[in-house]
């Protein structure tokens, strides 16, 4: 039952990863927000996204016009879960 659940939150937390890749490549290209296809899916990454990043930004802001919010918040993430798989696992 705990591996099981160790293995969800491994899964969320890679999709969570991959939405914030997604988002790095998406800030890129220049895709219109209002776009029947496309709106839907940026404005999901970008809302899915923006807790997390907006906190880091307003702490570490942009260095010469690049950012380097989603880099931190990538390693903040797989920090935690490397800290909450290990803690699951040491229960099983």
């Amino acid at each position: 039952m705990i591996i099981a659940l160790a293995n969800a939150i491994n899964i969320i937390f890679r999709a969570y990863t991959i939405l914030i890749f997604a988002r790095v490549i998406l800030s890129w290209i220049r895709v219109d927000p209002y776009h029947p296809t496309w709106g839907p899916i940026l404005r999901f990454i970008y809302q899915a996204t923006e807790p997390i990043m907006q906190p880091v930004r307003n702490i570490i802001p942009s260095m010469g016009g690049l950012d380097f919010t989603p880099i931190i918040v990538l390693i903040g993430l797989d920090l935690l879960r490397g800290v909450i798989i290990n803690i699951l696992v040491g229960l099983a």
